[in-house]
């Protein structure tokens, strides 16, 4: 864990911002969407191209400044001497090559016909590999309707107001050829029984149906994938539901609507 004095001062430069999201407070899609952040828990394996001298430098630098966080990995990035920072309790940040320097925000590379945004690619890459890693079997899958043209990985709560929006389209954006993957991620103790309640159920597409309709679900204990899939969220930096990623591990923001999303998927404007 951080020491708290220094948790302060880093959170306060590197924050995340989710749009049309809910968080802890369970907003209505007719409010104001508002963001918490969390710690994640779940350590992630470093990428193949991991430069674990560099990795342990800047670990024993954090530690001598009072900043006890563990350093899950640094890549490399296209722009030299810069390096991509996992750390647990931080959000995805910079170093160079001396491990003396924290650097927060974006790299993008201009000179093309079109800005390169490195740090957005790196961070995609790693979400693909995760999201990838779950199997099937651990999500409830609403499929799409005639021609698949892509699919979108939506974390999601039972009484998330945002959520619920996003469901009562869920038709339409079959119907478009989308189809939706959905992950458990209750946003705080009170609605972890009720997302265990759905995936233990025989028939988990009604049992979130009804869920997100206000109804109550009653469903035997199970060992059910929830507890496990929050903390790969919270891996993957997500503060609030829904949160949704395209295969290709873009996260493409909180609710939008249907043809939003397709636009997403497909790459089309």
């Amino acid at each position: 864990m951080l020491n708290l004095p220094k948790t302060a001062m880093i959170t306060s430069l590197l924050s995340i911002i989710m749009l049309s999201a809910c968080d802890n407070s369970n907003a209505k899609p007719s409010e104001k969407p508002s963001t918490t952040e969390t710690t994640p828990k779940t350590t992630m394996p470093p990428p193949a191209n991991n430069d674990a001298k560099l990795q342990q430098t800047l670990a024993d630098n954090l530690a001598k400044s009072g900043i006890h966080a563990k350093v899950l990995s640094v890549t490399p990035t296209a722009m030299p001497n810069m390096f991509w920072v996992k750390a647990e309790g931080l959000p995805a940040i910079f170093t160079d090559s001396t491990g003396q320097y924290i650097i927060q925000g974006e790299i993008v590379k201009v000179g093309n016909t079109q800005p390169e945004h490195i740090s957005a690619s790196l961070q995609a890459q790693e979400n693909q590999a995760t999201l990838a890693s779950i199997d099937k079997k651990d999500m409830i899958i609403f499929p799409a309707q005639g021609e698949t043209k892509g699919a979108i990985y939506v974390f999601t709560d039972a009484d998330c107001g945002y959520c619920r929006k996003l469901h009562s389209e869920i038709d339409k954006i079959n119907g478009l050829g989308i189809e939706v993957r959905y992950l458990p991620w209750p946003r705080s103790e009170h609605t972890f029984p009720i997302m265990e309640s759905i995936w233990c159920n025989s028939d988990r597409q009604k049992a979130i149906t009804d869920a997100k309709n206000g109804a109550t679900i009653n469903s035997p204990a199970c060992d059910s994938p929830v507890r496990r899939i929050h903390d790969l969220g919270l891996s993957l930096g997500i503060n609030g539901t829904p949160s949704i990623f395209t295969e290709s591990g873009q996260q493409i923001g909180g609710y939008l609507p249907p043809e939003r999303l397709l636009q997403a998927v497909t790459g089309s404007h």
